[in-house]
């Protein structure tokens, strides 16, 4: 199967999305199944992975229900309260939806940067395996170093890195971010995301070229089987269009054999999520 593995869908409104800014205008409006489904048929994919956008159980609730009705949507990574005492009752309320496939919370935001390692959050991340639930981590290069101890503390829980980290592409100051990747690619139940990449890099000047020496370091460290191409549609098109942003990794996969293309377009997202095929021919 060939997946997207990182995008959202969100009804608009100023208060709750606050974050889209005025350097983002054409985000602020819906983005629904919809919208999302031409740009998969025309780039070839059968399916994606819907992530939480907002830190709410609604949110997640209602991003299943999406899931529910367009089987295109194979997955959503969604959000509990991971400090929660109520969490294992909150979990239980979502997991007997099959297309829950992981949780998220929006570590990058928080004021504390050794926020992963608070008692409270480790011990909400201890119950994810019993619901047989995959985390993402979402962190900018300089948690990488905490990320790194976070996750050796669960060598059964099954993490993904959202964006490589959102390596500093604009500057070029790689040697820190690739020290920190290594590192934390180094335990190997973390897999890593190209998504969110061109973001982080010139929007409006931005070329394949600039990518690559981060492709290079990804591929290196985490190795094609555990890595999983995503769009981030659509905070992507703030910098470029659904093919555009895709056509990165595709043309960087090219060198590689067709297993590794298999691999990092599809195979290991629906290995690592275990996710299902569609159970109908949504593109017919």
């Amino acid at each position: 199967m060939r997946i997207d593995a990182h995008q959202h869908f969100w009804v608009y409104n100023a208060r709750e999305y606050a974050w889209i800014d005025e350097t983002m205008v054409p985000l602020r409006r819906n983005f629904l199944p919809v919208d999302l489904k031409p740009e998969l048929e025309q780039e070839g994919l059968h399916g994606c992975v819907a992530v939480q956008a907002q830190q709410s159980l609604e949110e997640t609730r209602w991003l299943l229900g999406l899931a529910e009705r367009n089987p295109f949507v194979l997955g959503v990574v969604g959000w509990a309260d991971l400090r929660s005492p109520r969490l294992r009752s909150d979990l239980q309320s979502l997991a007997g939806n099959p297309k829950l496939v992981g949780m998220r919370h929006i570590v990058q935001s928080e004021p504390e940067d050794r926020f992963l390692l608070q008692p409270d959050f480790l011990h909400g991340i201890s119950l994810l395996e019993e619901f047989d639930l995959a985390y993402d981590i979402l962190i900018y290069p300089r948690h990488l170093q905490v990320a790194a101890e976070f996750v050796a503390r669960f060598p059964r829980q099954r993490f993904v890195l959202d964006h490589l980290a959102k390596p500093p592409i604009k500057s070029g100051n790689i040697y820190s971010w690739e020290k920190g990747i290594r590192a934390l690619a180094s335990l190997p139940n973390v897999y890593s995301k190209l998504s969110g990449l061109v973001t982080e890099a010139d929007w409006q000047n931005w070329k394949p070229e600039h990518l690559k020496p981060y492709l290079d370091v990804a591929f290196d460290s985490f190795g094609a089987s555990r890595l999983m191409i995503g769009s981030d549609w659509p905070v992507c098109t703030v910098a470029g269009s659904y093919p555009q942003v895709m056509r990165v990794v595709k043309e960087y996969l090219a060198k590689f054999s067709k297993e590794v293309n298999d691999a990092v377009l599809g195979d290991n997202a629906q290995a690592f999520w275990r996710l299902k095929s569609p159970s109908t021919h949504w593109r017919d």
